[in-house]
């Protein structure tokens, strides 16, 4: 790998986990330069890739900053939507559009580690970031989380925080991300085109003592929010990010 490259990585990696913050500016050439130990052709190079790659700006007579448009969160902060959008200075949202309790089937026994036939709670949310719509959250929760659940105001736009003051607090998540097709529901939901493609996490959660939570689908609208990976020899950090 080229040095300019490794300069760029470890840059971004620091973009991502928040020690250069979204609309700060970055520390100057030379004073990179000397930091990575390189020259300051180098460093430019660096700079010309993350601009390249919508995480900085240049502007005449103002130096470099990062983007006052990026905003991330590192792996370990996933499980809140409210919670990070806050950090960023985003308002959050949300609003139940259905909820319902079901028999656990068999998909459902799996994730939560339970038996079929047994009751949980089904939910379905919308979130919204500053009062747009940008994701549809459904999540089933375990029997002994219902009670709290039931509990909340439909437009709670939190509800990590409420789970926690209920006694709740997730210790452990798992996440798989990939693309789906938009269902009927999702494109009137988001008010999009049916089949549009969306942005899918599906994750499941438990306690710190590895009791399961919850499990659910989280889908985002398109041009919304987008996970970048980085990956170094120092580390590997996840990030979502506001288009």
């Amino acid at each position: 790998m080229t040095r300019y490259r490794e300069v760029a990585d470890d840059l971004r990696r620091r973009i991502l986990q928040g020690e250069l913050g979204s609309g700060e500016r970055m520390p100057g050439e030379q004073p990179l330069a000397i930091e990575y130990g390189v020259s300051r052709g180098v460093i430019r190079n660096a700079l010309a890739a993350l601009r390249r790659r919508g995480l900085v700006s240049s502007h005449p007579g103002s130096g470099w900053r990062v983007r006052a448009d990026v905003h991330t969160q590192e792996f370990a902060e996933m499980r809140s939507f409210a919670q990070w959008a806050q950090s960023r200075r985003m308002t959050p949202g949300g609003l139940v559009v259905k909820q319902e309790r079901d028999a656990a089937h068999a998909v459902d026994a799996k994730a939560l580690k339970m038996r079929t036939g047994d009751e949980v709670l089904r939910v379905t949310r919308v979130r919204t970031l500053d009062g747009r719509a940008v994701m549809i959250e459904r999540t089933t929760y375990a029997p002994w989380a219902i009670s709290a659940i039931e509990t909340l105001p439909p437009d709670a736009p939190s509800v990590m925080a409420a789970m926690q003051m209920a006694g709740m607090a997730m210790g452990y998540a798992t996440h798989k991300i990939d693309t789906v097709e938009a269902s009927s529901e999702d494109a009137e939901i988001l008010g999009l085109r049916r089949s549009t493609r969306l942005l899918r996490v599906r994750r499941e959660t438990s306690s710190h003592e590895g009791r399961p939570i919850e499990y659910g689908d989280d889908r985002y609208a398109p041009d919304t929010i987008t996970f970048e990976v980085h990956a170094s020899t120092s580390g590997q950090v996840i990030g979502r990010a506001q288009r």
